[in-house]
């Protein structure tokens, strides 16, 4: 074969290019299929924290319109600021924190020392820890996790406990509102300002960190039509300089002195765009202003902030069928409503796209979504809410489970979030290891086995109280019915059911029987013996399902 044979051969050889199969063609169409406990137990597991049986049957009764509207709509108020629950110091040399009454909130209190911010920012995770187990029924706690995740501030790295506590609140506040307004506010935010350097930007020397991350992660990404330039960068820089923190009243102020007064000109991926350049004490707001509707013009943003509610609420790949089906149109929506939220949440969780078989029971669980949704889906009951103490003790063993599966409330690895939303191509793959499957399952076993005992009262997943407000639990395939579809979004096989009741509620007994005298003797009398019958038994079925795979996708 000569040279030109083979470089023909070769072409003819070539193979064929891959075709990308699409998940799904299903688009935002309002779903129009069953509402049944299956859809609501969807829809709740994925805009909120479990789905606990009264919140399914509440919802059972209304439309799948009056739900999603229940859900962007929250009626109740918002939990109460966090308290001193922690010991006054007696270290030497520290600032005791002794001007605030123990039970009553420090979040105005100005306290410079290290170890009573230490303490503040415990208090604060213990708090938002509780906000998520006490939630309403709404997608709002869920939201706002996802929002304090989008801006990736490390509490940490800030230091200060109230200024931490003060973004949270201002995240709290916008979470179901104007996203360009949040985003706006929280560019000036103490926090945020101390987090990316925003407070050392000065004319003479403009610090790019602020600018760059509120192009890249907060606004627009790096995806392929996300062309701004390093020129931008500059030129947002520029526009932000001034703004510092004034470290003895914690208020953040805008310095003129400090701001460049020169025109701001931006490429033409902003068309060309220039920011005047303005002086005294509102050319900072002025500014800023400009920036942010300069920067919300383009239609890159919408497109991008929809991307990441998708990977949070639907499914971690986005192919083009679902960029052209769901994506671009979701942010037509968010663009020609001004970037307020609700639109957008409604026509998504209304949609066929978001009920498609191919969304469902495919999402693994992330850490509060595991800690946070056992405790909730298992009707754990807490200490009476005056007894701060039991509380604050019992919600921090839960936020130091979550950290150690993955996610430590507002401190992300860095500026990015978590990596489960954001880094391909594992996404959500990555909440699954050697180190934090084996606790995953060591958390559920405690919660059946013992639970923890704080200040004298003890929080553990009562199985028997669970069990009876099952539909019949005396008849053990019933039983176990029930409990796989309150727990799991995938079925399991008739083989492996047959075999757990046979193993563990029958003991590898043969009769149902076995189980149905063991449970009416209970009812009838429900002596220790009696119950220590029963209770043996379902502690070992709920570990048991609660250690399978399908128990962490929802």
């Amino acid at each position: 074969m000569d040279r030109r044979e083979f470089l023909t051969a070769s072409r003819r050889n070539k193979p064929a290019p891959v075709v990308q199969v699409p998940r799904t063609l299903s688009g935002i169409e309002t779903y129009t299929g069953p509402w049944t406990e299956q859809e609501v137990m969807h829809l709740l597991k994925r805009t909120m924290f479990g789905a606990k049986l009264a919140d399914v049957n509440y919802f059972k009764g209304r439309t799948l319109a009056q739900t999603v509207n229940e859900l962007v709509n929250p009626t109740a108020p918002n939990p109460a600021p966090p308290v001193k629950e922690y010991a006054t110091s007696t270290t030497l040399g520290v600032n005791a924190d002794a001007n605030i009454a123990q039970g009553t909130t420090w979040i105005n209190d100005i306290n410079n020392d290290g170890t009573v911010q230490g303490q503040r920012r415990a208090s604060y995770k213990k708090w938002w820890t509780g906000a998520l187990i006490n939630q309403d029924r709404s997608i709002r706690e869920k939201f706002i996790l996802f929002l304090v995740d989008h801006f990736g501030n490390e509490a940490t790295d800030v230091g200060n406990a109230n200024w931490m506590y003060r973004q949270h609140d201002l995240i709290r506040q916008y979470a179901l509102g104007n996203f360009k307004n949040l985003v706006r506010d929280i560019s000036k935010d103490i926090a945020m300002l101390r987090y990316l350097n925003g407070y050392l930007n000065n004319a003479a020397a403009p610090d790019e960190n602020y600018a760059r991350e509120l192009f890249e992660l907060f606004t627009l990404g790096k995806g392929p039509d996300s062309r701004y330039t390093e020129s931008d960068v500059k030129e947002a820089a520029k526009v932000l300089t001034g703004w510092q923190i004034n470290f003895t009243t914690w208020q953040t102020i805008f310095t003129s002195s400090r701001h460049t007064t020169a025109n701001k000109t931006f490429s033409s991926f902003f068309n060309n765009t220039v920011i005047a350049g303005r002086t005294g004490t509102t050319a900072g707001d002025l500014e800023l202003n400009d920036l942010i509707n300069m920067t919300f013009a383009h239609n890159e943003v919408a497109k991008f902030l929809v991307r990441r509610l998708y990977r949070w609420f639907v499914y971690y790949t986005i192919d083009d069928a679902t960029e052209i089906n769901v994506i671009t149109p979701l942010a037509t929506i968010f663009r020609n409503n001004n970037y307020e939220w609700k639109p957008v949440l409604t026509a998504l969780f209304q949609s066929q796209h978001f009920f498609d078989m191919m969304n469902r029971g495919c999402v693994i669980k992330n850490p509060a979504d595991q800690v946070i949704g056992a405790i909730r889906e298992m009707n754990t009951v807490f200490p009476d809410p005056t007894n701060y103490l039991a509380n604050y003790g019992h919600w921090n063993t839960f936020y130091n489970w979550m950290t150690n599966m993955g996610m430590n409330l507002h401190d992300p690895p860095n500026v990015s979030g978590m990596p489960a939303y954001y880094q391909e191509p594992l996404f959500h793959e990555i909440w699954i290891n050697s180190d934090s499957l084996p606790k995953r399952n060591q958390f559920t076993d405690i919660m059946v086995n013992s639970g923890y005992l704080i200040s004298g009262v003890r929080v553990q997943f009562n199985c028997v109280a669970l069990a009876q407000t099952f539909f019949n639990p005396g008849n053990p395939n019933d039983l176990i019915d029930e409990a796989v579809n309150r727990f799991f979004r995938n079925p399991i096989s008739t083989t492996s059911l047959s075999q757990i009741k046979t193993q563990i509620l029958l003991t590898g007994q043969q009769w149902d029987y076995y189980w149905t005298n063991a449970w009416m003797a209970y009812q009838a009398n429900p002596t220790t013996a009696n119950f220590n019958t029963v209770n043996t038994r379902l502690m070992n079925l709920f570990k048991y399902l609660f250690n399978l795979a399908e128990y962490q996708l929802i």
